[in-house]
């Protein structure tokens, strides 16, 4: 099973990552971590990705489509594989369908969890994490049965600077304005799998399967 997952900071796309991952026994591929391993490996291109991320600057498409299509050709992609976080661009895409000829593979399909913005915001700002242990809370999902005090350790539960109001809502602009584009391009192709997000974990997850099988 070769898939492709999109979806919105806050839609729960990291859960069903690893629900699918686990389900089809295939690996989770993910840029940061295949970035992390190409540069622990040495490789010429994980190399040169942290010349990049060293300075701060992003890594150009031409090393993250290289750093993928090493990472495609290990031998554990050959039963399938799970891509999260890429592509994020259709010229990122059109490289990956390129990639996926050269290796004799084709997409099963692109799940994009979708969820309205209101919700999303609701999800994304209500996280606290604690200052002393680090456990994390949500005021609606997960509440701590004391406001603001950690059940674990006691210690002050306090909102990240990424998870405020703003910063959200700058994220799912930045998220929508970059995967439009994707949608359209998977679209088009008949490989969109459209998976609405505001419903019970397992119930999303049985949907994914559905229309992937």
């Amino acid at each position: 099973m070769r898939i492709i997952l999109m979806g919105p900071p806050g839609a729960g796309k990291g859960t069903q990552a690893e629900l699918l991952v686990e389900h089809f026994q295939i690996p989770h591929i993910s840029t940061g971590d295949i970035f992390r391993a190409a540069i622990k490996d040495q490789t010429p291109l994980g190399l040169k990705a942290k010349e990049y991320m060293d300075a701060g600057a992003l890594v150009p498409d031409e090393v993250t489509i290289g750093i993928v299509e090493e990472r495609l050709k290990k031998e554990d992609c050959q039963k399938g594989f799970l891509l999260d976080g890429f592509p994020r661009t259709v010229a990122q895409a059109d490289a990956l369908t390129k990639i996926l000829e050269s290796l004799n593979m084709t997409l099963n399909g692109v799940v994009n969890i979708e969820l309205e913005n209101e919700e999303l915001l609701q999800r994304l700002t209500g996280r606290r994490v604690c200052r002393k242990c680090g456990s994390t809370y949500h005021v609606v999902f997960n509440p701590p049965q004391n406001q603001n005090v950690c059940d674990k350790c006691g210690g002050e539960l306090y909102q990240r600077s990424d998870d405020t109001l703003a910063t959200a809502q700058n994220r799912l602009n930045v998220y929508h304005e970059q995967t439009q584009p994707l949608i359209a391009y998977y679209e088009k192709r008949n490989l969109l799998k459209r998976e609405r997000g505001d419903q019970e974990i397992k119930q999303v997850f049985h949907e994914i399967l559905n229309v992937l099988e």
